[in-house]
């Protein structure tokens, strides 16, 4: 089954008199616990396909379909609840609020859902992380594979049934990249969660079950061999 589905997603912005395209009638489908790699070099448009896929942005023109629910036109109010249950996402940048501490911030998903056991389930996955000494420092007190440990137990609390993951290992050196790429095919495998990552590294979109590259905006091939590494 197809869990998300995308049908001639076009994204332009207006710059003074400019309209700059970034993405141009881009179209692709992922199944149900499917691991997908989005590669392509520095302003090809994958940043932008992840936000439109995961309705952090909207589309210029085209469809979106998430659990074969059109999303395109969906209202913010209700765009909220479905990131927040079914959509985790992982950014390059962390994005933690800096006044809450770890435990804090893998809770806060859960908290918006009124879930009674959140402090619970944040302690497991940070203990599962090996963060649990680090439950109560503040952002500012973490390393950066510290930090998007954090980060992906945030995007993981709720069990979402797909991960949206934008460069999670560009801010990090190999070591610690490796142990976050590690931690998300873990989850990814054990949960059986689908996960769409975002890439120009080509060792780690040789892991995927599947591999888009994206050009100026266009897909400009598809691979579906399978995985020829493993970290």
């Amino acid at each position: 089954m197809n869990i998300i589905e995308a049908r001639h997603l076009t994204k332009t912005y207006t710059i003074g008199s400019r309209q700059i395209r970034v993405l141009d009638n881009v179209s692709l489908s992922v199944t149900d616990g499917e691991f997908l790699v989005v590669e392509g070099s520095s302003g090809s448009g994958k940043t932008t396909l992840l936000s439109l896929l995961s309705g952090l942005d909207k589309t210029t023109a085209g469809r979106i379909f998430i659990e074969k629910k059109d999303i395109t036109d969906t209202k913010e109010d209700d765009l909220a609840p479905l990131r927040n249950k079914v959509i985790g996402f992982v950014f390059q940048s962390f994005h933690l609020v800096p006044s809450l501490t770890a435990l804090e911030n893998v809770m806060f998903p859960a908290e918006l859902r009124r879930d009674p056991k959140a402090r619970e389930k944040a302690k497991t996955l940070l203990k599962r992380v090996d963060l649990d000494p680090r439950c109560d420092n503040f952002p500012h007190q973490l390393s950066g594979g510290e930090l998007q440990r954090v980060a992906i137990c945030r995007a993981l609390i709720n069990r979402p049934k797909i991960i949206f993951a934008d460069e999670p290992t560009g801010n990090l050196d190999t070591e610690n990249g490796r142990a976050v790429l590690k931690l998300l095919l873990e989850f990814h495998k054990e949960r059986q969660t689908t996960l769409v990552l975002v890439t120009h590294n080509f060792e780690i979109a040789r892991m995927a079950d599947r591999m888009i590259i994206l050009k100026d905006g266009r897909i400009t091939d598809f691979n579906s061999d399978e995985k020829h590494s493993t970290i």
